[in-house]
């Protein structure tokens, strides 16, 4: 299933406000990414799924490598890949994906504290941000013994659809089967790229 969609952005509060202001939505505090240099705000788009806005974080040191999401490179808020949260263990859906000729790289495991304290902990396969695949390839994830991130969040938007385009679309079709999605998720033929339509409070947006 659709676990969540990721919005890189050079300024994380701006894009919050701007979301709050735009959207009639809360935006949530995150928390940060220690030693990756990025901090994050979520909200809900509903049916388990949810909006990361991730960018730099300004209260850690920078990392001595390119912070995740390209969020280095970015000038103004987009959205950059997406991420499946798989029902075959974490493994076994990464070389579903591998077979199908997307190489994933690595699973790394990662963890945040939310503002409350609790401590977040979950394992995910690298993002594939930039050319080729700018994104429409999902990057996957297990939050182990972790509460979900949208436990925590209001209710306030639904993600109506997300719409991929990929000059290898039957393939990515075939992941898509692979990792059980739902149809919310369309592939269309063409040059790489993600756009979503989210319904909230003050009316439809696409991303």
């Amino acid at each position: 299933m659709i676990d969540h969609l990721v919005l890189a952005t050079p300024d994380v509060s701006a894009t919050a406000d701007a979301l709050r202001r735009e959207w009639g939505v809360d935006v949530m505090p995150g928390g940060s990414h220690p030693g990756r240099g990025t901090r994050n705000e979520l909200l809900s788009l509903g049916n388990g799924a949810y909006l990361e806005i991730i960018g730099p974080d300004h209260g850690q040191a920078a990392p001595p490598f390119p912070r995740p999401f390209a969020v280095d490179d970015i000038t103004e808020p987009r959205l950059v890949a997406w991420c499946a949260r798989p029902a075959l263990p974490l493994e076994d859906a990464a070389e579903a994906i591998d077979m199908l000729g997307f190489s994933r790289g690595a699973i790394s495991e990662m963890s945040r504290q939310r503002p409350d304290g609790v401590l977040l902990e979950w394992r995910l396969t690298a993002p594939m941000v930039g050319h080729p695949h700018e994104g429409t390839v999902p990057f996957l994830i297990d939050w182990l013994q972790s509460p979900h991130p949208t436990v925590t969040l209001p209710r306030q938007c639904t993600l109506q659809s997300l719409r991929l385009s990929h000059p290898r679309a039957h393939l990515l079709r075939a992941a898509m089967a692979e990792l059980g999605i739902d149809n919310r998720v369309t592939v269309d033929d063409g040059p790489a790229g993600i756009t979503a339509v989210v319904i909230t409070p003050l009316g439809n947006f696409t991303l």
